[in-house]
């Protein structure tokens, strides 16, 4: 199998997500004891993430915006990400910086041609590059793509995922198709639903719900809500050409999720289909175990869901 040159090198230098097999943190020590530039890795996942130099000063601008902080005495910022559909905590060392850019990362030209050690605002970086995907912050930030983290310790699923980002002839596009599959799938659940539940039912998109315990400003979002007076299902609309982050974070969300919703006397369903969905075999056994209502992408399947609602609301 013939590797380009650019392909190698960038292969060569997140071998340590390779061999971080038993922590999503371990990576950082084996940064450190084999020595590896710590700028370099940091922009060869830049590039594997295709985020870049504005994408990254926007972070800077917007960071005390988008992130949380933990309550106490040093308050420090924080997110948390799902690996091996376990939630982890990453907390912040040195960010929020001010002017945070690729010259103060030392992955502009001129910071490359010096190797720089492992520090504290590297750190924060490669965290989000490779697990932010898999928080409820990647939108806001625009993180969707860092999910190389997902991949830590699988050799085969990392070859893979650098040899595709190596010939995909634009990112941009692929994002684009992925969306408008997954609003045309709602488009369609929301047509079907509204003549089966008639005037009675509420349907929004992109809705929200208040639920006790759930911080987050404006309520728990689902792509689609269904009210009858004081009663609300969320339902999460799922149909993956490929696998990706969103199956894992769905897939990690699914449990608290489930156990907040039910709490405040609400109910939710999810609508699953498409191949990257099922190649995610323990993802999908995950979000099926919580969720009260869980159907394919078809007709007959929408049946089952407008009935289903209809006994529920």
């Amino acid at each position: 199998m013939y590797f380009s040159k650019q392909f190698y090198c960038t292969f060569k230098c997140v071998e340590p997500v390779i061999l971080s097999k038993n922590d999503p943190f371990q990576l950082f020590d084996l940064i450190k004891v084999a020595k590896y530039p710590s700028n370099v890795f940091l922009k060869h996942l830049a590039v594997l993430a295709d985020y870049g130099g504005e994408p990254i000063q926007r972070l800077g601008r917007s960071f005390g915006d988008i992130f949380p902080k933990e309550k106490g005495k040093k308050e420090k910022y924080y997110f948390d990400f799902i690996w091996k559909e376990k939630t982890y905590r990453y907390k912040f060392k040195a960010l929020p910086v001010n002017g945070l850019n690729n010259k103060k990362l030392f992955i502009d030209g001129e910071g490359l041609i010096k190797e720089k050690e492992l520090d504290n605002l590297t750190c924060d970086m490669i965290a989000l590059l490779l697990f932010a995907s898999t928080s409820d912050y990647a939108e806001h930030a625009g993180l969707i793509a860092c999910e190389i983290g997902t991949m830590l310790g699988n050799e085969d699923e990392l070859i893979k995922f650098v040899k595709q980002r190596y010939i995909t002839v634009s990112r941009i596009t692929g994002g684009a198709t992925a969306n408008s599959l997954g609003q045309l799938a709602q488009s369609e659940i929301v047509s079907f639903l509204t003549k089966e539940l008639g005037d009675k039912y509420k349907i929004i998109r992109n809705g929200y719900i208040n639920i006790d315990g759930y911080d987050k400003k404006g309520g728990m979002p689902f792509d689609l809500v269904v009210e009858n007076e004081s009663k609300k299902v969320g339902i999460e609309v799922s149909f993956q050409v490929t696998t990706n982050s969103t199956i894992e974070r769905k897939a990690g969300q699914a449990v608290d999720r489930q156990a907040l919703i039910h709490k405040s006397g609400y109910h939710i369903a999810y609508v699953l289909d498409g191949a990257g969905n099922f190649q995610r075999s323990s993802a999908i056994s995950t979000i099926c175990k919580h969720s009260d209502c869980t159907v394919a992408y078809t007709l007959s399947e929408f049946k089952v869901l407008s009935n289903w609602i209809k006994s529920i609301l």
